[in-house]
């Protein structure tokens, strides 16, 4: 199933959290033009009508669902119909009730792949959730089911399907918990307190260490969450890496060169191939990455070597990309594709004239754009203006989809069934 159908083909009722306003999705071609009807259809013509198949009679209807499940071994079945996208799911069990009831199995449902469901964005100090294919039952953004356990819930990072929390009842500081939560199965996880050497419980909470959050979809019971101590100055030289297969924090010394010169940027992070990827805040031409085990450390150079170029880093289909966006002449967008992971060669793939996609001839003054998300499973990407529009442009068709009529920077979230290990909730 094609994962951009969703984008080009937004139904007008499309759910969204925290009672939000525009869910259409409108598709121009690239550049942008004003969707109009056809030219060469006369006024108030009305197009031709399909033949109409055949009402089916009671007894018919009772015959089809009647209907045996097909000839095929159950775990064979199993195993086709959990590797079915999950949309293509739901479709199957308007076949007949013995189909409704093989596709409603948790198990099934579990291990079918997902695709971009939305994303979770801030307004203020709001959460919210913008739900891109306007299907499924709405999403809270709100995570009711963490707030009965928890007066004050704050979200500090995504990643993929989960959050990461910060979560109290009490003014104290000592008594925050970090809850790594699914919201789409309402499971949650409560991580055992990070001290690191020199500091008692209390002082770690008054100065929060930073955490990011690394979760992937194809393996979904298992998580993992870097933290790094506060220092004003940069890197400390520690760091700890909780497992959800131990249900523990490892304390490792950080291998990076010239990590005492770097300060890490909480939210330019991504988790891909079971090592975290964080770009730094006044080095910008490198790229520092770390193995789930703390084993392996690695530098990698951004694709501009001058250093005062901002790159931000994501990923899509299982590759890393960077991108930058460039005012000097008009607005471009630049995308490089990291091609050899062991020798750290990008390679330019796209250049994109931004002002074409939000169908502006010039920048005025004070306005900026900014490209926030790649799509997990095809070639497009995500970019706002800040203030009065976000869309979606597909760099193969060429096709932009107006998501909304507001500046919005999201986290993309796509939904996983499947159960968290060891989850305490």
């Amino acid at each position: 199933m094609d994962p951009r159908a969703g984008l080009e083909a937004m139904p007008p009722g499309g759910g969204e959290g925290e009672g939000e306003g525009e869910h259409g999705i409108t598709v121009q071609s690239h550049p942008p033009a004003t969707v109009r009807l056809d030219e060469d259809d006369p006024p108030h013509s009305t197009p031709p009508l399909s033949d109409v198949p055949p009402v089916a009679s009671k007894k018919q209807n009772l015959e089809q669902e009647q209907q045996p499940m097909p000839n095929v071994p159950e775990g064979a079945l199993v195993e086709i119909l959990s590797r079915v996208p999950y949309r293509s799911l739901c479709r199957f069990k308007c076949v007949s009730k013995p189909w409704l009831a093989l596709c409603s199995a948790p198990d099934i449902r579990k291990r079918s792949p997902q695709t971009l469901s939305g994303f979770f964005y801030y307004e203020g100090q709001r959460l919210c959730f913008r739900n891109l294919s306007g299907r499924g039952p709405p999403l809270d953004p709100s995570l009711p089911f963490l707030r009965h356990s928890y007066k004050n819930v704050h979200v500090e990072q995504f990643c993929d399907s989960l959050l990461l929390c910060n979560c109290w009842n009490s003014c104290f500081s000592s008594k925050r918990d970090y809850v790594v939560c699914n919201p789409a199965t309402q499971e949650w996880i409560v991580l055992p307190p990070v001290v690191f050497l020199g500091q008692d419980q209390e002082v770690s909470h008054d100065c929060p260490p930073s955490v990011y959050l690394g979760f992937e979809a194809a393996v979904p019971s298992r998580f993992v969450v870097f933290a790094t101590p506060y220092n004003r100055g940069g890197l400390s030289g520690e760091m700890a890496i909780y497992s959800s297969e131990t249900g523990q924090w490892t304390y490792v010394q950080t291998k990076w060169a010239s990590e005492s010169l770097l300060e890490l940027t909480r939210n330019i992070r991504v988790f891909l191939n079971g090592t975290m990827h964080l770009s730094t805040r006044y080095n910008y031409n490198t790229m520092l990455t770390v193995d789930a085990e703390g084993k392996v450390w690695r530098e990698i150079p951004m694709p501009s070597p001058k250093k005062s170029v901002i790159f931000c880093i994501g990923q899509s289909q299982g590759r890393l990309y960077a991108w930058q966006m460039a005012y000097r002449y008009g607005c471009e967008l630049y995308i490089w594709v990291l091609e050899d992971y062991g020798t750290g060669k990008w390679a330019q793939k796209h250049t994109v004239n931004v002002l074409e996609l939000f169908g502006r001839h010039c920048r005025k003054d004070g306005q900026y754009y900014e490209m926030f998300a790649f799509h997990p499973d095809c070639n497009v990407i995500f970019l706002t203006d800040e203030k009065e529009m976000t869309v979606s442009y597909d760099m193969d068709s060429q096709k932009v989809s107006v998501i909304c009529t507001k500046g919005m920077k999201g986290m993309p979230y796509t939904p996983c069934f499947a159960e968290l290990q060891s989850a305490s909730h």
